[in-house]
């Protein structure tokens, strides 16, 4: 085991194209944020800076997009409690209502929409203004409290903005290199075993890593390129025909993916082969340089209605980035709107919303009757470790106390051994880069350890940020810490104990739910392989992401934990049914000639699927 874990931690602290400038910007943005807070002497500096942690990613754009996100959210939450300040000032038992109504509703939308993690963020945000206008029950004073809750946000996030405008990786390079890296990906699988001189350059893909390369960037799916994409389009970064042209290549990218993932593995690489590797390579290089010109000079050959792999394969690089046939062939699908199909039947996402409000009410609770302020990290603890599943909560917990205690002793050591030599903020603030530069190398990495870099930056800057300047106190910072291991006991008890959910069932829910989309595809006689085509990115990130669900379910108590066996089975299931897509995506058979045995094949696979999932109901 021991060994097994330091794997584990030199992979995922192993470095990446792009992570330690993630981790530089990061760690930059906290120190100018902390220093503003100095400067103007503004409470909650370390609560402010977490929210960079949490919303700062790779793609800027995306960052950006969220940070201003967010501002608008919290002005207009801030906005609100104006209005209901009037009738909560003098009465503590409204403070608690408006604490449990407003903690619920932004968690209940969190859960049951796209919001995601940004609810929990608002939740807080309502959470810990309830909790200062409890303290100060003074108009005057409650207003300014009010108002420094408002800059907590604002003034970390405006920062995070202004900076990566201005020294933020750009989403434009960031689109064109994700998009050529697929392109070389392709080519390594497909000039695989060829003695090519020159070596096939494929950033560090070597012929035995490039298929599994190729089905981790297809489980990725194309959120995340979508939205730097987004970003491009929004702000209109390029000309507009390289963005159009761009908008395509992204789609025929992953298809070039899937149609290469549905090649014979075994199979050496022929002259067909080596040509089409050295297509995509001269587009990866046009992509990449920009170069318009060449990839809009692509002609589209007759070969649209080919749907083996390989056909396939030569359609789409000859008609590069145009997708050939696609748009006439693609099926719009209802839109689900804001809310989950499942939003207002599916009671899980109310149970969430209540367990971390009744956990977050317990330790405002506790530390308002104890008269132990410093502790009130426990409840904010409450709404960052909050996650769906058990076993995704205690996952997060376990990162988080990890974490916890990792920047805790950080910390300490800072105020035992640089805090006393320290006379001005600046020697502060080079000490919060520094500290937070490790912090975010670690949350720049996989979700799977992402969350304690989190709680590593958070405890330090809990236990070093204590006023307006440079303090030796150890008792504030380990009061602190103290608050943090409350609320993840507090938040593992409700999770394990109240309502608890599956990891195992969530995965059942997301394969169930691309089975049905897959069996709904196939049946259409005229656009099946068209539909399966044009939706495959979804479907497989959706895979992805159960599998995802299914480790977590190892973090979760004998009580909840699946067992062994069912864990197998959908583990297997899971790469069945990704086989299944992709086979079917492009079947090796003529459409004319055997299209109704190969969705018979589809179908009948589909339904032992089914069949597996029935076998041990969550």
């Amino acid at each position: 085991m021991p060994h097994a874990i330091w794997e584990i931690l030199k992979k995922e602290l192993a470095p990446f194209d792009g992570r330690l400038a993630t981790a530089w910007r990061v760690a930059a943005i906290c120190m100018l944020a902390s220093s503003i807070f100095m400067i103007y002497q503004l409470p909650l500096v370390a609560i402010g800076c977490y929210l960079i942690l949490f919303v700062m990613k790779p793609n800027t754009g995306e960052s950006m997009l969220m940070g201003l996100g967010i501002c608008v959210l919290v002005s207009i939450v801030v906005g609100i409690m104006f209005i209901l300040m009037r009738w909560t000032i003098d009465s503590p038992m409204m403070h608690m209502v408006v604490l449990a109504l407003s903690s619920f509703l932004f968690l209940y939308l969190g859960a049951a929409s796209p919001l995601g993690p940004v609810g929990n963020i608002i939740a807080l945000v309502m959470g810990f203004i309830m909790s200062l206008l409890g303290m100060v029950p003074l108009g005057e004073v409650a207003t300014r409290a009010l108002l420094y809750a408002w800059l907590m946000a604002l003034v970390p996030m405006a920062t995070l903005v202004a900076f990566c405008a201005a020294f933020g990786r750009s989403p434009l390079r960031l689109v064109r290199t994700e998009i050529a890296e697929r392109l070389r990906i392709v080519a390594a699988v497909l000039q695989a075993g060829a003695d090519t001189d020159p070596p096939v350059p494929t950033s560090g893909a070597q012929d035995e890593t490039a298929r599994p390369r190729l089905l981790e960037r297809i489980r990725e799916g194309n959120e995340s390129i979508g939205k730097a994409m987004l970003f491009v389009q929004l702000f209109h970064l390029s000309s507009s025909k390289e963005i159009r042209l761009l908008a395509d290549a992204i789609r025929s990218t992953y298809a070039l993916m899937v149609a290469a993932a549905a090649l014979p593995s075994d199979a050496a690489a022929d002259t067909w082969r080596l040509r089409q590797g050295e297509r995509c390579l001269m587009l990866a290089a046009a992509v990449q340089a920009g170069d318009v010109r060449t990839l809009a000079a692509q002609q589209v050959e007759d070969t649209a209605a080919a749907t083996d792999p390989a056909g396939a394969l030569a359609g789409m690089l000859a008609a590069f980035p145009v997708v050939p046939g696609a748009e006439q062939h693609k099926v719009k699908e209802p839109s689900a709107g804001f809310f989950f199909a499942d939003a207002l039947t599916n009671p899980e996402y109310t149970r969430f919303a209540l367990k971390t409000t009744l956990g977050a009410i317990f330790c405002y609770l506790v530390y308002t009757a104890l008269q132990w302020q410093d502790i009130h990290t426990a409840m904010i603890t409450c709404y960052i470790v909050a996650l769906g599943s058990t076993g995704e909560t205690v996952h997060k917990l376990t990162l988080r106390i990890i974490g916890c205690l990792i920047g805790a002793l950080m910390g300490v050591l800072s105020i035992l051994l640089l805090m006393p030599q320290m006379t001005s903020i600046g020697e502060l603030m080079l000490l919060v880069f520094v500290g937070i530069l490790c912090a975010a190398w670690v949350s720049s990495g996989s979700e799977r350890i992402a969350y304690a870099g989190v709680q590593v930056g958070l405890a330090f800057l809990l236990t070093v940020l204590q006023g307006f300047g440079p303090k030796v106190e150890l008792s504030v910072a380990m009061d602190r810490t103290i608050g943090i291991l409350l609320g993840n006991v507090v938040m593992y008890v409700l999770f394990t104990r109240v309502w608890p959910v599956s990891a195992a069932r969530l995965a059942e829910r997301k394969l169930a739910a691309v089975i049905e989309a897959t069996a709904l595809r196939c049946s259409d006689v005229d656009y099946g392989p068209w539909r399966l085509r044009a939706y495959a990115d979804s479907a497989l990130a959706q895979i992805a992401a159960a599998r995802e669900q299914l480790v977590m379910s190892h973090f979760e108590p004998a009580s909840v934990h699946p067992g062994r066996e069912r864990l197998q089975r959908l583990h297997a299931l899971a790469d069945d049914l990704e086989q299944t897509y992709v086979a079917q995506t492009f079947p090796a058979r003529q459409p004319k000639t055997a299209s109704a045995a190969s969705r018979e094949d589809a179908m009948a696979k589909l339904a032992g699927f089914r069949q597996t999932l029935t076998m041990s109901p969550a």
